[in-house]
């Protein structure tokens, strides 16, 4: 004896949820046991595509919630029609409405179904390297990268056809752009939408093929493009040009991809928006105070050593630093080195020796 399903408590549902409740329970567990995932469950998918057939049709539901069965053609007597009887195909046109992949599992199908899910097609994103000074990293620069890459046909603009030709509709997909395609599996019919490869998605195809990229719309040439590296760019950080990338006929080009790579200083670091050098200064200089010149990193400027410096005391230099957004500078901040002499004449010895008795 067959055991009836309690299909309400397979969806999930109540027993008087409404059509919108039941389809949207339907979405989410199909959604989640489909076969084609990796965590999908074939089983279990067949189970709620049973009882999504069954309550999704009024006289169906109406005999399972009377007799706890459905009797096929709705008559006494009859077999249980089951999910062996299930077909995705009965969501045809002569039931009322479509029954859609694209618009039950949503963005999971979105690169290869139809309808509400499908994705206008994107051109391949260039990924390069660029190796830029440590100056040109804190002020900026402007760059001219040459490519080699795939870009819309000057000639025809992109149409495929020659100067002058008109478009035709393509008789592939009698202008609609993509080609549906229905095939039987496991779980029934399943209808997808693939674009258009006679006229890449356009629905029109050119009387006469341009010239230049044979009817094509894109054609691979170099390209200097001018990249404006942004001031205070840091080593590692990517700089994206949207719309760069190599094109696609009949979709929307990729985009392009720049690695920056900032060479070392002689002698300064980055920290944030300050830039950190060492200084040495003699150790009577640091005793009694004395003025340097420092090559910062935009001109010559002269920093004074105050009395009794300590050995690692940092000088701060306002507005030396690593340019902002806000328009402001960052600081150069200069770590003091004092050089100690490993030989002294008699002469010093004998004032360093004075020194001591003073108790410096």
């Amino acid at each position: 004896m067959h055991m009836a399903k309690d299909y309400y408590k397979v969806l999930g549902v109540s027993k008087d949820a409404s059509k919108e409740e039941i389809k949207k329970a339907f979405r989410k567990l199909a959604h989640e046991y489909h076969p084609d995932k990796r965590s999908g469950d074939a089983a279990k998918f067949k189970e709620v595509s049973e009882a999504y057939s069954i309550l999704s049709d009024d006289q169906k539901r109406s005999q399972y919630d009377a007799y706890g069965r459905v009797f096929a053609g709705g008559q006494t007597g009859g077999g249980f029609e089951g999910f062996q009887g299930f077909d995705f195909s009965q969501f045809g046109g002569d039931k009322g409405f479509e029954f859609d992949l694209g618009d039950i599992f949503g963005d999971f199908f979105s690169s290869t179904f139809g309808g509400r899910g499908e994705r206008t097609r994107r051109g391949r994103d260039i990924s390069i390297d660029t190796e830029l000074s440590f100056e040109e990293a804190v002020f900026g620069v402007e760059r001219v990268i040459v490519l080699n890459k795939v870009s819309t046909c000057s000639v025809c603009a992109g149409s495929g056809a020659r100067p002058g030709s008109s478009m035709e509709t393509c008789q592939t997909c009698n202008g609609k752009g993509t080609v549906r395609e229905v095939r039987r599996s496991i779980i029934g019919s399943i209808s997808t939408v693939h674009t258009c490869e006679t006229c890449g998605g356009r629905g029109k195809v050119p009387r006469e093929r341009c010239d230049s990229c044979r009817g094509k719309g894109v054609i691979r040439r170099e390209h200097e493009i001018k990249v404006k590296v942004p001031a205070g760019v840091e080593d590692g950080e990517m700089i994206r040009l949207g719309g760069m990338g190599e094109s696609v006929a009949g979709g929307v080009a990729g985009d392009l991809y720049i690695k920056i790579h900032v060479r070392n200083h002689s002698y300064l670091r980055r920290e944030g928006n300050n830039l950190m050098m060492d200084l040495s200064v003699k150790l009577s200089d640091a005793l009694l105070g004395a003025e340097y010149p420092v090559q910062a990193l935009d001109g010559k400027i002269t920093v004074k050593i105050p009395e009794g410096v300590a050995p690692g005391e940092i000088l701060r230099v306002r507005g030396k630093g690593v340019p902002t957004q806000s328009g402001k500078r960052g600081d150069l901040l200069i770590k003091l080195i004092i050089n100690l002499p490993k030989k002294l004449s008699k002469e010093a010895k004998k004032q360093i020796e004075q020194l001591r008795k003073e108790g410096v």
